[in-house]
């Protein structure tokens, strides 16, 4: 019986510090690569990943990789790999697949042979005759060719792990919960510290901010695949789901405001923290941003502005930002970050950044500014 497996953590281009930070806060060494974490871990460790990682996207089971420049390199190379060892006689295993800079870079091609080649090793393994039934559990396996190495995953997740199971409404354009998670975990905030986003939109911040603060584990309210994999016990299931209820802290008080120029998008924000079970923790008010109102010192202002990437709303960002440097200049105890694809920002703004971080948001490239507060 397998002990081990090597798990990765997929993560978003500029986070994969911060998701192999929230590896190693579980207990498990790792290895960072380009838009991945990969660590070796006993198999109890799927369903803690899965339930605890707040900004990475996915956790995939490493079933192996290795040299393919032919369909037979492909072929054999992926038969040679223990696929009895994951997946049941009855296992449903669709193949997705990608390919860059490599000799196949015909995918759906690649993505046949692959399917072919593990129907071929689990007839033999499990004695099946004609075709396998899959009629069973899922498991999604992905063919990812990089410069001819090809590397074969299982996906223990289902639906990426952004989703939460607490959105039920969101605007034009919403924050990945895993990005909005990962903007806060870049700061120094503390559950004790005030904490504002003046751009809350749907609510995905303030919200993020309080699952955080209370140490409550975002997969808490939803299901994964792998719930349905003979391989891994439901033992650890249970166990990994007392420890996301016992370690968090429903007591521990927290100062969350979210706001918005919308009052639409203020109602559907708290809806979403009804959904998230977190309806009193934060305080949801529509206002602009001239109009914010700070009493407290050493607090957080952590926001996703509109980004003004129309040349008509250039003008009407610009304001935004400016009205946001206005007010955060009497409050010089207050750090500040704000994530926009705005080239002209710290202009806009009035200040220089302490420090910025080049992030993907989706496909847009931002910047992540950081002005740290003097504390009072």
């Amino acid at each position: 019986m397998m002990r081990t497996v090597t798990l990765i953590a997929t993560a978003a281009m500029g986070l994969e510090s911060v998701v192999a930070n929230e590896v190693r806060n579980l207990g498990y060494e790792v290895e960072v690569d380009n838009g991945k974490v990969i660590f070796d871990a006993p198999i109890s460790a799927i369903p803690r990943c899965n339930l605890w990682l707040r900004t990475a996207d996915r956790v995939k089971i490493l079933v192996g990789e290795f040299q393919a420049t032919t369909f037979d390199e492909l072929f054999e190379g992926t038969k040679h790999l223990p696929w009895e060892e994951y997946i049941p006689e009855d296992g449903q295993f669709p193949v997705s697949g990608k390919s860059v800079k490599s000799e196949l870079h015909s995918v759906p091609d690649c993505q046949k042979i692959v399917k072919k080649s593990i129907a071929e090793k689990l007839k033999l393994k499990h004695g099946v005759v004609y075709k396998m039934p899959e009629t069973g559990a899922i498991y999604k396996i992905e063919v990812s060719i990089l410069k001819d190495i090809a590397t074969l995953t299982i996906d223990t997740s289902g639906t990426g792990l952004h989703k939460r199971g607490y959105r039920v409404g969101q605007g034009e354009a919403p924050l990945k919960e895993t990005m909005a998670a990962a903007l806060i975990l870049l700061t120094n905030w503390k559950p004790d510290d005030p904490f504002i986003d003046p751009f809350c939109g749907s609510g995905t911040i303030p919200i993020e901010a309080a699952l955080i603060g209370q140490n409550i584990a975002p997969g808490f309210n939803r299901d994964f695949v792998s719930e349905e994999w003979p391989l891994i016990k439901k033992k650890h299931w249970e166990k990994a789901f007392e420890e996301a209820e016992d370690q968090a802290n429903y007591d521990q008080k927290l100062f969350i405001t979210g706001s918005d120029i919308d009052h639409k998008m203020i109602n559907i924000a708290e809806n979403n923290a009804i959904e998230a079970g977190l309806g009193d923790l934060v305080t949801w008010k529509q206002m602009q941003v001239n109009d914010l109102s700070i009493k407290a010192n050493n607090g957080y202002i952590v926001g996703n502005p509109p980004y003004g990437q129309r040349l008509s709303d250039k003008e009407s960002v610009e304001e935004i930002y400016r009205g946001l440097g206005k007010v955060m200049e009497q409050h010089p105890s207050w750090s500040v970050y704000i994530l926009t694809a705005y080239e002209e920002f710290e202009k806009a703004y009035g200040k220089n950044a302490t420090k910025k971080r080049k992030l993907f948001n989706g496909f847009i490239q931002t910047n992540y500014y950081q002005y740290f507060g003097e504390r009072s």
